[in-house]
């Protein structure tokens, strides 16, 4: 099911697959359930996935999968993925029967048609619905209330019955109840209200900067609204945002049907003025927008070098501290994204930082190379049939359902002598069945070789390569890692034992 408002979704979709169990003497003997997730993508269906890994691993003690109906594999914008999951578990000899359709899953012409159509339509069906959706959002937002995300630092929640009377204020992390009932900002404490206004006149009367203002309040022991210090980037959006003058702002960004997230031109904005109570005069806040507008505005190359060298004459040295502080200059960050990295910058400008920063630019690139590295095998052992489960915080890989694995990127030194050395930080604390290390080229561009190492005692501190480490390590050096991908090929049993 794919919103917790649809308590009972689940429990009448068993219900009519246990009445269909019955009836055909099947025995149900475990459920796969993905309460409130959307069936846009399979990214975040936990269930969905462990089914199928539990299918291509040989680990599933069933042999047919009962299916409410055709949308429950999900709402798929590509009708074709929806087919390929159902292909995977009959390749895996598993049969999949919808229970609260009119035709059997038999694999007959009339079946196959009838899925494709109503697999279209379940993909449809969401597209109309985002549609329609959007639609009446953008129809509230123009009457004036909010629509969804917390309020923010001087504002509150406030909750109107269909009347328009007030009936409560909604604190932190509380819904409205009643589909008639509609939410609104109101001013909050005083307190946060004169606070705000301090905001807007430290940037505008002192000239302060977002990261100044932030110093100041954190000293003086006021917290956000999520009970956090301050940051430049807090203090940017209270600076920013529009609701502080009582505009309902909706649209900047857009994340329809699950597919990229965009952030909308202002000509896509749906906005109603004066809303809801001001707390900030709209003088003040055009005055800031104004500022903040031609500080952001975009320079050419030949502008901002020549900012960044009259920054240096200045000074006699640069620093990504140095540019941040200074008036009228881009970002640090800005010029890092234009030209690569800082130290590029610095060069075509004629200054040389007195430490040797060039081991900066080569951890940044092998940390590119990581992220590459480990979308390959999971896009290669994808291709060979297996399954990856990747932890988004750790990049620790769970493959097949078997067994887990972590890729590290060995950086090259270069001895005084002339000899090349590699060290090798594994991943103790998650202890993976195997580890990938990839040993760099003397340049630190591109792999020289991968060490495919299981898991032993030797993991719980670094391993340091040479050129030649004898067999004990040698043994598991490998030029490809065709090796590995062939242990997470799922390979039919007929094919490894024959009848």
């Amino acid at each position: 099911m794919s919103t917790e408002h649809q308590q009972y979704s689940t429990q009448n979709q068993a219900k009519t697959i246990r009445e269909y169990a019955e009836h055909r003497g099947i025995a149900i003997i475990k459920t796969y359930s993905d309460d409130a997730k959307s069936g846009l993508v399979i990214g975040g269906r936990a269930a969905l996935q462990q089914m199928i890994a539990d299918v291509e691993s040989g680990a599933a003690d069933f042999n047919v999968i009962l299916v409410y109906d055709v949308t429950r594999w999900g709402r798929f914008q590509d009708a074709d993925e929806s087919a390929y999951y159902e292909y995977r578990c009959r390749k895996g000899g598993i049969q999949v029967e919808y229970c609260a359709e009119q035709f059997e899953n038999d694999g007959s012409p009339t079946s196959t048609i009838v899925k494709s159509v109503k697999r279209a339509m379940a993909g449809e069906y969401s597209r109309e619905l985002s549609v329609k959706v959007f639609a009446g959002q953008c129809r509230l937002i123009e009457l004036g209330y909010r629509q969804g995300g917390p309020a923010g630092f001087g504002l509150r929640r406030v909750l109107l019955d269909e009347r328009g009377e007030v009936k409560a204020e909604l604190k932190r992390g509380e819904h409205k109840s009643l589909q008639t009932d509609r939410v609104i900002l109101v001013p909050g404490p005083d307190s946060e209200v004169q606070t705000v206004r301090w905001i807007y006149g430290r940037f505008l009367k002192h000239g302060r900067s977002e990261s100044e203002i932030a110093a100041e309040l954190n000293e003086r022991g006021i917290l956000t609204d999520l009970d956090r210090l301050w940051t430049r980037a807090s203090i940017h959006q209270i600076l920013t945002n529009e609701k502080y003058i009582g505009n309902n702002v909706y649209n900047r960004r857009s994340f329809k049907l699950k597919r990229k997230r965009v952030a909308n031109g202002p000509e896509m904005w749906i906005r109603s003025e004066g809303a809801f109570d001001a707390i900030v005069e709209p003088k003040h806040f055009q005055k800031v927008q104004a500022i903040i507008a031609a500080r952001n505005r975009r320079f050419s190359d030949e502008e901002m070098l020549d900012r960044l060298t009259r920054l240096f004459q200045r000074h006699g040295y640069i620093s990504g501290l140095v540019i941040d502080e200074a008036d009228g200059m881009p970002s640090s960050g800005a010029y890092a994204h234009r030209f690569g990295s800082l130290i590029r910058a610095y060069s075509l400008v004629g200054f040389t930082p007195d430490r040797d920063y060039h081991y900066i630019e080569v951890n940044r690139m092998l940390r590119l190379f990581h992220g590459d590295e480990v979308e390959r095998v999971i896009h290669e052992i994808t291709r060979l049939g297996g399954t990856v489960a990747r932890n988004p915080a750790t990049d620790l890989l769970t493959i097949n359902g078997e067994f887990t694995s972590s890729v590290v990127v060995a950086r090259c030194r270069e001895t005084t002598a002339g000899g090349l050395r590699w060290k090798i930080r594994f991943d103790a604390g998650f202890a993976p069945d195997i580890t990938i290390a990839i040993r760099m080229d003397r340049t630190n561009t591109a792999a020289l070789d991968f060490y495919v190492l299981p898991q032993f005692g030797m993991r719980t501190k670094p391993l340091g390569l040479a050129e030649e480490n004898g067999l004990m390590l040698d043994a598991f050096r490998f030029v490809t890692l065709d090796f590995f991908f062939d242990m997470a090929r799922r390979v039919p049993v007929t094919e490894v034992a024959p009848w």
